[in-house]
C-alpha cells in the first residue's frame, strides 16, 4: 500500500500540543505523510493563547498549490482557518479537488478557552461545511454553527463530540442528513491534559479515511488512537497540557 498523502490545513501551536504540531505527530504514527498549509502562528502554551498571527490568504493558497500539484492529495485535515478570507479562498481550492475526502475541524475556542475564530470567519465556515466529508464541532461549536440540524442543511456528516458534556461518560454521535447515524459512549478518561484532542481526531480521522477505511470505521479507529493517547499524557505545562504519543499504534491496524 502506498503511504497516505494527508494535506492539513491548521495554524501552528507554539507548545506543541495542537494545531498543526499535532496534526503531523497524529497523521506520521498512523503512517500517513503530513503536508501542510499552515494558516496562523499563535504563541500559545498549556495556559491558553497569548498571540494570533494569521498568515497572509496568498500565502496559504500557495502552500496548497505546491503540494498539491506535486505530491497530490488522498485527505484533507481542516483546523484553524485564521480568517474569512482565508476560510472563502481555502473553499474555492479545495471544491477543484474531486474524490479527496475533508474533515473540518471547525475550531473556534482553544481547551484554554481562548477565541480563535471572529464571526466573519464562522460565518465563511457554511461554505467549507458544503462539501466536508465530516465536520467535527465539540458541543459548544456545534451550538455556534446552527445545532445538529447542520448536518441536513449541508448535506454532510457531523461529529458531535461529547467532550464538554456532563458526567462520568462522554458520547459522540455521528449525524447525517437522516439523523442520528451512530454514537459511541465511553467512560470519561480524567485528566487535565486535553490539549489537542480535537486536532488530534480529526487528523486522525482524515489519516484513515485517506488509507481507504470507510467512515464510521475512521471514526471508531481514531476514537481509539485519542483515548490512548489522553492515557500517555506526559504531564508537561501549568495547566491543559497535550496529549502523549502511541507509538504502538500500528500504522494499518
Amino acid at each position: 500500500m502506498s503511504v497516505a498523502r494527508i494535506l492539513i490545513i491548521a495554524g501552528s501551536d507554539s507548545g506543541g500540543g495542537a494545531g498543526i504540531q499535532a496534526d503531523i505527530r497524529t497523521v506520521t504514527l498512523l503512517g500517513g505523510h503530513a503536508m501542510t498549509a499552515i494558516t496562523a502562528i499563535t504563541a500559545q502554551n498549556t495556559l491558553g493563547v497569548q498571540g494570533v498571527h494569521p498568515v497572509p490568504t496568498d500565502m496559504v493558497l500557495a502552500q496548497m498549490e505546491s503540494v498539491i500539484g506535486d505530491i497530490g492529495v488522498d485527505a484533507v485535515k481542516i483546523g484553524m482557518i485564521g480568517s474569512a478570507q482565508t476560510a472563502a479562498a481555502v473553499a474555492d481550492r479545495l471544491a477543484k479537488l474531486e474524490g479527496v475526502p475533508i474533515v473540518f475541524d471547525p475550531v473556534m475556542v482553544a481547551t484554554s478557552g481562548s477565541a480563535l475564530a471572529d464571526d466573519a470567519t464562522v460565518a465563511a465556515f457554511e461554505r467549507l461545511m458544503a462539501f466536508a466529508a465530516l465536520v467535527t464541532p465539540n458541543l459548544p461549536e456545534l451550538e455556534a454553527l446552527g445545532g445538529k440540524d447542520v448536518a441536513i442543511r449541508f448535506a454532510t456528516h457531523v461529529l458531535a463530540k461529547g467532550g464538554h458534556g456532563e458526567g462520568p461518560m462522554l458520547t459522540d454521535r455521528l449525524i447525517g442528513p437522516q439523523g442520528v447515524v451512530k454514537a459511541w459512549s465511553n467512560t470519561r478518561i480524567d485528566t487535565p491534559h486535553t490539549h489537542g484532542t480535537g486536532c488530534t481526531l480529526a487528523s486522525a480521522i482524515a489519516t484513515r479515511l485517506g488509507q481507504g477505511m470507510a467512515l464510521i470505521d475512521a471514526i471508531e479507529r481514531a476514537r481509539q488512537y485519542v483515548r490512548e493517547a489522553l492515557t500517555l499524557a506526559p504531564g508537561l505545562g501549568q495547566g491543559h497540557g497535550p496529549m502523549g504519543a502511541p507509538f504502538g499504534f500500528h500504522a494499518h491496524a
